[in-house]
């Protein structure tokens, strides 16, 4: 039985500056670092995620120049673009798999992406035995959350590190959080 940690989005596209910045983005990005300077031998697969969204047309109706924020959203996170690009405060030095996402189409969770070998996160996990599942990055109120949900329906036990997230608004984010608690995963801080 062996432990995976999920960091999720930690890009430029959605940290302080970016095209759909979050407050506390960097912070968070710094505080994932940290993390993994002390805990990185603790997991058996390290997996972040990106959108990599394609760079001609609407990505399968997730771009729209008047977007509605809930299913639409303004252009980010363009392959090869420096927005698309881990945050500089976040050290991939640790991580084991780098997964893109949303590749022509609109992705939230990182199940929905590949590694650069074509593998799937589903598949990740099974190789390599993973029962427990620590989720951080950004944003709480959609992609960490719609991450864990696919981790607790593929029978992970879930943490979500409350203190290495950020969310797009407190309500939404506090939402999530509940839903996901809700539907199983353990709310807990990076220390615990």
């Amino acid at each position: 039985m062996s432990k995976a940690l999920f960091i999720v989005d930690v890009q430029n596209d959605f940290t302080e500056g970016g095209a759909l910045g979050v407050q506390g983005g960097d912070a968070v990005a710094a505080a994932i670092t940290r993390h993994l300077e002390a805990h990185a031998d603790d997991y058996a697969v390290i997996v972040a995620s990106r959108d990599w969204h394609d760079a001609q047309g609407d990505n399968g109706g997730h771009f729209h120049h008047e977007p509605d924020y809930v299913d639409t959203w303004p252009v980010h996170c363009v392959s090869g673009t420096e927005g698309a690009e881990y945050d500089p405060a976040l050290s991939t030095d640790a991580v084991t798999h780098h997964v893109k996402k949303g590749q022509g189409e609109p992705a939230y969770s990182l199940f929905e992406g590949v590694t650069d070998d074509g593998e799937s996160v589903a598949h990740l996990l099974e190789e390599n035995g993973v029962v427990d599942v620590d989720v951080v990055g950004i944003a709480t109120d959609y992609c960490v959350r719609a991450s864990a949900l696919d981790a607790i329906e593929h029978g992970r036990h879930v943490r979500i590190l409350t203190d290495l997230v950020a969310g797009v608004a407190p309500e939404s984010s506090d939402a999530a959080l509940a839903e996901l608690a809700h539907a199983g995963a353990e709310l807990a801080q990076s220390g615990a």
